[in-house]
């Protein structure tokens, strides 16, 4: 039997605030009341501040980001249509897969897993499509699987550059709520995100912003769709309603989740999550440790994906951490199986969280077989996060 609290730090789900548990213990409701759009409505327009668009429309779909993947798709996508995607890492993978199964022509960019979305190649192809066959590129902004954050600007300029009239999907299931995303000065035209991550709820939440060009595109879509078509959620999301039965008690728990948000302030929740992955970030350098990330400009601050020791299986580590200090850290998923683990920092997070995690690791790779100074890690986190300018919400800090 386990005392005390079992200690999570995988890239989601992740911690659950307590206000937001509360909210959600609430008894079953009647989704057809007059009254239920006083819940709802308020939803839509709060995940919009999150995105950052006042020109979007926000659908919440009962399921996963997956499923949102497949909503994007087959709302605006023609079957076989050109799209270009990138692979550098497990999630951008599986999107990839997902569009192939669903009969798109698909024009792929292989990059290492631990590189950014390959920018020039995007330009380079997107100059040479003289004819816009290209339809849509999908940008991964943050891959769970090896801590990297990619520039959607950057797509976008490139796609400006080139006079290119490609819709833009990007995938932010692991960066919505946590790290900058601006919809409309980035021009997104559909972002997709779930409920487990950033926003602090449990899973079962998809959530999507479409621009009005992407609404333009649905308009003439003719990928087969049933569940997930966008005109029969607009319709009734319009006085707050929706077109099957909806996750209520999941919503109780978003509008808790908007409201701590705005209490702190996006941006000073965006400054924290900067601060906290640069104190576990000065861990694992001390602990003489790579991150999978090829670059500190491509670094994560949302989840750390961290190569052990060529004679340290990563699986070992994660065992010990679970089985002997009932904590539980993210695996190496694919190729990297075995040669990583992640530790996972955002949402509901704080300095004495990150300092927890880290003193768990540190002991897990010490009797994984790993020659460490124990407390080096944890120390050199605790010189970064005791650093009284760094402590001062809404402070700018750049990347090192």
């Amino acid at each position: 039997m386990r005392n005390g609290h079992k200690h999570l730090f995988i890239p989601g789900p992740t911690n659950v605030p307590e206000p937001v548990r509360q909210a959600m213990n609430v008894p079953m409701q009647d989704m057809r009341a007059s009254d239920f759009g006083d819940l709802t409505l308020g939803l839509f327009e709060g995940m919009k501040s999150i995105l950052q668009t006042t020109t979007g429309e926000v659908m919440l779909f009962p399921g996963s980001g997956t499923g949102c993947w497949e909503a994007a798709i087959t709302n605006t996508l023609n079957p076989g249509d050109k799209v270009l995607m990138a692979r550098n890492g497990q999630f951008s993978t599986l999107w990839v897969e997902m569009a192939q199964r669903l009969g798109l022509d698909v024009e792929v960019v292989d990059v290492p897993w631990g590189a950014g979305m390959p920018v020039k190649e995007f330009s380079r192809v997107l100059g040479r499509d003289k004819d816009d066959k290209i339809k849509a590129v999908f940008v991964t902004h943050n891959e769970t699987a090896t801590g990297v954050t990619s520039n959607v600007s950057a797509v976008r300029k490139a796609l400006d550059e080139n006079f290119h009239d490609a819709l833009l999907f990007v995938d932010g299931v692991s960066s919505i709520g946590s790290l900058e995303f601006q919809m409309d000065t980035w021009e997104v035209d559909l972002i997709v995100t779930g409920s487990q991550k950033g926003l602090m709820l449990p899973a079962g939440l998809g959530i999507l912003g479409a621009s009005q060009k992407a609404l333009e595109a649905a308009k003439t879509s003719t990928m087969r769709r049933a569940y997930f078509e966008f005109e029969d959620m607009r319709k009734m999301n319009a006085d707050g309603y929706f077109p099957y039965t909806p996750p209520t008690q999941l919503f109780h728990g978003l509008r808790t989740s908007l409201d701590l948000i705005a209490e702190e302030g996006l941006e000073n929740v965006i400054e924290r999550h900067h601060r906290l992955a640069e104190g576990v970030r000065r861990a694992i350098s001390a602990w003489g440790l790579s991150l999978v990330a090829e670059h500190h400009t491509l670094y994560s601050n949302t989840v750390s994906a961290v190569r052990v020791p060529q004679d340290i299986d990563a699986r070992d580590v994660l065992r010990i951490a679970y089985e002997d200090f009932n904590t539980s850290f993210g695996s190496g998923l694919g190729p990297l199986a075995g040669k990583v683990f992640r530790i996972g920092h955002l949402g509901d997070l704080n300095e004495g969280m990150c300092l927890t995690a880290l003193s768990i690791v540190e002991m897990s790779l010490y009797r994984a077989g790993m020659p460490l100074q124990l407390g080096s890690g944890v120390g050199a986190a605790q010189a970064w996060y005791a650093t009284e300018d760094h402590a001062r919400p809404g402070l700018h800090i750049a990347a090192e």
